[in-house]
């Protein structure tokens, strides 16, 4: 308890003699009796007010009112088990006009925010890990050994439990709240029927009950037991998990806020099991369903004792009016929870693991702190070197500092699970970040083209420390040379471009166009889709090639523009020419007659990298779109208040919160079943989510109106890259083809096994 900001002077009405305590204290304490100790109050803690008393040696941490507490203390103490060291229990009221003890100050973090801010997403999950760990040692405590068989009254804890909370609430209600008389009820009539169980409980545990090591995620001591008892361990343990289910609105406490979405914090799924974990428990846990209603009702109880005491103008809390508000809405909350489902793992599918969490909280800072404020300075280099300067096609100075940063920083290859150790799922949610700037990939070293994935993946060892691995260090680049403008490129057994071995060589030879990044100076390696076998399988005639852009017959013929841009940023789009290029035999990929094996291999993860990224462009636009709506006025109101704009902005959100559920999906899908198993999902969001992006573009364009079609705001080449997807990795109308097919399979597949 050593938050100075957690302290203030002590309040009138619980102001006492202090030379009278130092008196007292002298002859029993190593407290002097020249020097005057000096005494504060804890503004926490709303029945026994708490004092810090300081002595120029020493500090100690006086309580009021301690039933029980002091012998509890003693005795856990005495076990080892993390409490401050109780020093003396005064009984005398003469001293300070009441029963007090006093305890030893433990120099250690409290956190008042349940929410715990200021700590990264990974300490967060530690502390609170930590927490509960120190809960099951306090339930895993024997009774007989603590000499606390006496302590409680043990066994029907939850009928007393009920008993207790109904009296004090209505013995300090103001008025009739008919939510908490049918909460108490329906609390009286479902008991628990595992309610045999003993343990010493806390009776108030939770996060800011807890002095945390000033540095490490481990529990220096457990305050505050006045509440504490023998009886039903459940109790606590719900108590604790409560804030999971609290609604967000509840949160007008701050120490009793609600932990939805709070990154880092592990779920109530994850947490029991730590608990079952340590305290040995083989079976699974009885609904808590119960126990949370019961610990909102005593909260709810609580909170109109705090009021209460507020009427009647001793209150320790200095927002005690606050308390009498909520506690109707807490009554409300309980029922919910008592009669309803748990929120279960389902509800919570597609959460990052706890190292995706702290990725992600790190790749926001970065794009916040360095990316998006860089924007302007690539806009002036593009304005500076046009597409007559030699400069054109290199990459920005700008953006080349923020990869060294990136990379020293540890973003670097997330995309790559083999790398990052992050799932698919967890980079889900990273690609969705970085979608909101059209070069932010790059800096992370995870722009397409999936190269460093294909070799990865299928390519041999010699490959690898060739090319792989420069990639991976952000030396070099590649493209992927597939697409030809002869053919048509949607039925990718078209391609034409051939391959022929040559003794110890293979010679390529035909045009290849939109090959993203070729124009790009450190571009050095493309993979080329070549058509070189005579067999008569549709899916075996191809072969994927490495060809070093260096090597004779290679050309950039020229650039392609998109929509009249000519994505310098991105090294281009190029048309290639490959005449009589010479490789060594040991630079196909995989071996002859598999480019569509590797294809398959490496579109899956590619789409979906894709089709997050637009995800997160499409959250741009709607925040452009937001800002031009609110901003703008059109006869006589603003743009967001005429219907049609306000319908098109509710249009926009659905359409994204649906494309990001199934990118999701998919993304748990490759990680569960793998990438064949997951066709179907990864085509129904590569037409969901290039088709949103573009709506939600458009939109956004046509709110701005002129300006929306100009260099003035981003949204002419967001549009060009949000079109392009309809085409890219495949047009619309082949992933529908294969989403029907796969359909009708499935579907007779089911009909099949009715039958």
């Amino acid at each position: 308890m050593n938050l100075l900001g957690d302290m203030e002077e002590v309040r009138e009405e619980h102001k006492f003699n202090v030379s009278q305590l130092q008196k007292y204290l002298s002859g029993k304490l190593r407290v002097p009796s020249g020097e005057l100790i000096t005494v504060r109050q804890y503004s926490s803690g709303q029945s026994n007010p708490t004092f810090l008393v300081q002595s120029p040696a020493e500090s100690f941490v006086l309580r009021k009112k301690p039933p029980g507490e002091y012998r509890v203390q003693k005795a856990l103490f005495s076990a080892g088990f993390p409490v401050a060291r109780p020093l003396l229990l005064c009984s005398d009221d003469a001293v300070i006009g009441t029963e007090f003890y006093l305890m030893e100050h433990v120099n250690g973090r409290i956190f008042r925010d349940i929410r715990l801010p200021g700590v990264s997403p990974a300490e967060r999950a530690a502390l609170y890990v930590a927490a509960v760990e120190v809960l099951a040692r306090l339930h895993s405590l024997s009774l007989h050994e603590l000499h606390l068989l006496d302590y409680g009254r043990g066994h029907a804890y939850c009928q007393r439990q009920v008993s207790t909370w109904t009296k004090q609430y209505q013995a300090s209600a103001h008025q009739d709240i008919p939510a908490m008389s049918e909460l108490s009820s329906w609390l009286g009539h479902n008991l628990p029927s595992h309610d045999d169980e003993v343990t010493l409980v806390h009776g108030d545990f939770r996060i800011d009950n807890l002095v945390f090591h000033p540095t490490e995620a481990r529990v220096l001591a457990v305050l505050d037991w006045e509440l504490s008892t023998t009886g039903q361990p459940m109790a606590d343990l719900a108590y604790f998990l409560m804030p999971h289910y609290w609604p967000q609105e509840l949160s007008l406490i701050s120490t009793m806020g609600s932990l939805r979405g709070v990154q880092g914090v592990p779920i109530p799924e994850e947490l029991t099991s730590v608990y079952r974990r340590c305290r040995g428990l083989e079976c699974d846990l009885p609904p808590l369903n119960f126990h949370l209603a019961l610990s909102v009702f005593k909260m709810a109880a609580i909170a109109q004792g705090v009021y209460a005491r507020h009427l009647l103008g001793n209150a320790s809390a200095p927002n005690a009016v606050e308390f009498g508000q909520i506690v109707e809405p807490l009554a409300k909350a309980a029922l919910q929870l008592a009669t309803g489902s748990l929120p279960g793992p389902e509800s919570r599918l597609f959460l990052q693991s706890p190292q995706g969490q702290e990725v992600l909280r790190r790749v926001k800072d970065f794009m916040r702190e360095h990316i998006l404020p860089a924007q302007k300075e690539v806009a002036e280099y593009y304005e500076r070197h046009t597409a007559a300067s030699p400069q054109h096609w290199e990459t920005p100075p700008v953006i080349e500092d923020l990869k060294v940063m990136a990379k020293g920083a540890g973003l670097w290859n997330l995309f790559l699970p083999a790398v990052s150790g992050l799932s698919q799922l967890d980079y889900a949610h990273i690609a969705e970040e970085t979608g909101r700037c059209i070069y932010a990939p790059e800096v992370f070293n995870c722009q397409a083209p999936g190269n460093m994935e294909v070799l990865h993946m299928f390519g041999s060892e010699e490959q690898k420390k060739s090319w792989l691995e420069p990639l991976l260090r952000g030396e070099i680049r590649s493209c992927f040379c597939m697409t030809e403008p002869g053919v048509a490129s949607s039925d990718a057994t078209n391609m034409e471009c051939s391959l022929r071995r040559e003794g110890e060589q293979y010679v390529v030879n035909g045009t290849k166009w939109w090959s993203s990044g070729a124009g790009n100076h450190r571009c050095s390696i493309a993979i080329v889709m070549c058509k070189n076998s005579s067999t008569d399988h549709r899916h075996q005639q191809h072969s994927m090639v490495l060809v070093p852009l260096d090597t004779p017959g290679v050309t950039r013929v020229r650039p392609l523009t998109v929509f009249g841009q000519d994505d310098a940023i991105h090294g281009g789009h190029f048309e290639m020419q490959f005449d009589n290029v010479r490789v060594p035999l040991t630079n196909i990929i995989l071996g002859e007659g598999r480019g569509f094996q590797i294809a398959q291999g490496r579109l899956g993860p590619g789409r979906l990298h894709h089709c997050m990224r637009a995800v997160g462009l499409a959250e741009r636009s709607l925040e452009l779109f937001c800002h031009r709506a609110a901003a703008r006025q059109a006869f006589g109101k603003k743009l967001y208040q005429h219907e049609a704009v306000a319908h098109q902005m509710a249009e926009m959100r659905l359409l994204i919160d649906q494309s990001r559920l199934l990118t999701l999906s998919a993304a748990h899908a490759l990680d569960t079943v793998g990438n064949r198993a997951a066709r179907k999902q990864i085509s129904m969001i590569k037409v969901a989510a290039a088709r949103m992006v573009c709506h939600v573009v458009d939109c956004t364009i046509q709110v701005h109106g002129g300006a929306g079609v100009s260099g003035d705001f981003p949204l002419a080449q967001m549009y060009a890259y949000a079109r392009t997807l309809r085409i890219a990795d495949g047009p619309d109308e082949v992933h529908l083809s294969s989403i029907a097919q796969l359909e009708l399979r499935d579907q007779l597949r089911t009909t099949r096994a009715r039958l």
